[in-house]
């Protein structure tokens, strides 16, 4: 199940350092959800996607730019747009949103 995730998303994610934008593509073969997100400096897979309902989904990424973290996103998948938050460790959760491109 893919909570409606495949396809290309042009993501925001609204941090206390200020907003990123992040090109995040989402593929599905033989059941198994895959991803990549590409920001400024990297590209990074997505890891542990779990569909959590219908619409809902969570997965983590570590990125090393600028600084390493492990973020985790909580995210809800609405057609064309998702919405939902990320966390890195210890610090405030960040805004997530974005559409879908293709």
């Amino acid at each position: 199940m893919s909570a409606g995730l495949v396809g290309d998303w042009d993501v925001r994610i609204k941090t206390p350092i200020g907003t990123l934008a992040v090109a995040y593509t989402f593929t599905e073969r033989n059941g198994v959800l895959s991803a990549t997100a590409t920001g400024a400096h990297e590209t990074v897979p997505v890891t542990d996607i779990v569909c959590t309902g219908e619409h809902t989904v969570t997965w983590r990424q570590t990125v090393t730019r600028p600084m390493r973290l492990h973020l985790r996103f909580d995210i809800r998948v609405d057609r064309d747009r998702l919405e939902g938050y990320s966390r890195a460790g210890r610090l405030p959760r960040s805004v997530v949103s974005g559409v879908r491109r293709r």
